[in-house]
């Protein structure tokens, strides 16, 4: 594994006991279905409507996992690298019998079979981690049957530059736009490198991979906000997720 990713996955399994000490809390949340956003809904809700098998690259917590069975997929299999991660996920998925199942494994190289997917789901903090982009988008075509999607919902390249003040926003004169990659500086993922992609770069990397676009769109709402804070980049002038939908031909 690369040094760098393997840094990366220390410090995430070390994050993810978070998900472990709030087990109940994210439980409650799945109960009262209010993980996805209102914008993936309305894109996620006709797909859904066919029941399809989803794949959930980086599943992290799988709490949209069980939303997305709620709301009419047949089935999730969520994909991460952290073994907490996906051992709490299964727990949670398992206690309301959900038909969900996690695997463990390194992205790009997703450990499933090929074409296995009628939609793939991800982001929300996703595409930080990888340091390839278009291998990742190569694996998302090898897992979409004919016809299938991805539905990509994530931070907008535009946030690493965002402050966290509350009077006003401001620039953050360390970080650049088009840097390869920062330093995370915040939680929960202290230390850990994350790789910037801009909205062009993740637009090409979906086209170059076979997928064509059906819809791209930038939303001020972020996807994530710790508890306590209340930024002014927040307030909705900026854009802070965007939300991408691709279809295999």
């Amino acid at each position: 594994m690369d040094p760098v990713v393997a840094r990366n996955r220390a410090v995430w399994e070390e994050a993810s006991q978070k998900h472990v000490r709030e087990y109940q809390d994210l439980l409650d949340q799945a109960r009262a279905r209010s993980s996805l956003a209102p914008c993936e809904l309305e894109v996620l809700r006709p797909l859904l409507a066919s029941s399809p098998v989803v794949v959930h690259l980086q599943s992290g917590h799988g709490v949209d996992d069980l939303d997305l069975v709620a709301a009419g997929a047949r089935c999730s299999i969520g994909v991460d690298f952290s073994e907490v991660a996906a051992a709490a996920a299964q727990r949670r998925a398992a206690e309301m019998a959900v038909r969900c199942r996690y695997v463990v494994g390194q992205l790009p190289a997703a450990p499933l079979r090929d074409h296995c997917a009628d939609l793939v789901y991800t982001g929300k903090g996703a595409l930080i981690w990888m340091p390839d982009l278009d291998a990742w988008a190569a694996t998302v075509t090898r897992l979409l049957r004919p016809s299938g999607h991805l539905f990509l919902y994530e931070a907008h390249p535009m946030v690493p530059l965002w402050t966290w003040d509350e009077d006003e926003t401001r620039i953050r004169h360390d970080r650049s736009y088009f840097a390869r990659s920062h330093q995370n500086d915040t939680y929960p993922a202290r230390g850990a490198t994350e790789w910037q992609w801009t909205l062009g770069q993740v637009i090409t990397a979906v086209i170059g991979a076979g997928l064509q676009i059906r819809r791209v769109t930038e939303h001020p709402e972020p996807f994530w906000q710790p508890h306590g804070v209340t930024a002014a980049a927040w307030q909705g002038q900026l854009p802070n997720t965007y939300s991408l939908l691709a279809q295999r031909p």
